[in-house]
């Protein structure tokens, strides 16, 4: 399945050399059989072509998933799911409390706190074990833009201010940066100087975003290949953002209007979606 020397552009506009390695690992993720990921492999080999978007790799990828599983498609577009919690970034606040809270932590969003100098609204708040953990959200809802330097520069001036009037018993821990993206290098190196955590899509190795909501099978509900956009809009609107809370409150999906049939096949889907372990 050689594809000699083509190249495709990502959203951020540069050009990279197209990988059938790179895909083959994406589809191994999602669970999908050898046979169909060889399936998937031949034919993106055959229509791939010098310049072609890697929106449309995926979106041909996306297609065959679900043509042979629906859950296999819904695992393949974690990525893309986690940029539809937007557009106002309050979702991915909560998605991110929600990993948290599988974690152990109790946690609260938009809390504000006393700083020395001025007051700072906290995007989550993370309790545990007598310790507090502060975490500031950025999300992105476009592909291609990361974190620069300038976004934990920032969210470690306002930590140090809250940090420099602490007076609670609870120990304050390091201030969490988390996003759907990636950060830069400058952005890391700040950040792991200041002995900040920083969460991101990849990172940290082990332990990283897609890692986190794979281990936990802690999908959002924008992972559904079976819900419309109108669906997902009106689940987030009621603040159910993982697959799992929607399982436990699923008469939301009455009142969303969603016939008995269908309701069937989603939770069917989000049991397989959801299901912990090593099945990746």
């Amino acid at each position: 399945m050689a594809t000699g020397h083509i190249f495709i552009t990502k959203s951020s506009g540069e050009k990279v050399e197209f990988s059938l390695d790179k895909i083959k690992a994406s589809l191994r993720r999602t669970g999908a059989d050898d046979p169909l990921i060889e399936k998937i492999l031949a034919t993106l080999a055959d229509e791939v072509y010098d310049g072609i978007t890697t929106g449309e790799v995926y979106n041909r990828a996306y297609a065959m998933l679900k043509q042979a599983r629906s859950v296999l498609a819904s695992r393949y577009k974690l990525k893309r799911a986690i940029y539809e919690l937007g557009p106002t970034g309050f979702p991915f606040e909560k998605f991110i409390a929600a990993i948290l809270q599988y974690s152990g932590y109790h946690t609260e969003t938009g809390v504000v706190i006393a700083g020395k100098c001025v007051h700072h609204e906290v995007d989550v708040l993370a309790r545990k074990n007598g310790t507090v953990t502060p975490i500031e959200c950025k999300f992105h809802g476009q592909q291609g833009i990361n974190c620069n330097v300038k976004v934990p520069l920032y969210i470690y001036s306002r930590y140090t201010d809250i940090l420099e009037n602490w007076k609670k018993e609870d120990q304050l821990q390091p201030v969490w940066v988390a996003t759907n993206t990636r950060f830069t290098k400058d952005a890391i190196e700040y950040g792991h100087c200041r002995g900040m955590y920083l969460l991101s899509w990849d990172l940290p190795e082990g332990d990283s975003l897609k890692e986190r909501i794979d281990r936990l099978g802690l999908y959002p509900i924008t992972a559904s290949s079976l819900l419309t956009s109108r669906d997902k809009n009106y689940l987030l609107e009621k603040g159910v953002v993982l697959c799992r809370d929607l399982m436990k409150e699923s008469f939301y999906l009455d009142h969303a209007g969603i016939s008995e049939s269908r309701q069937k096949r989603i939770l069917d889907e989000m049991h397989k979606l959801c299901q912990c372990g090593n099945h990746l």
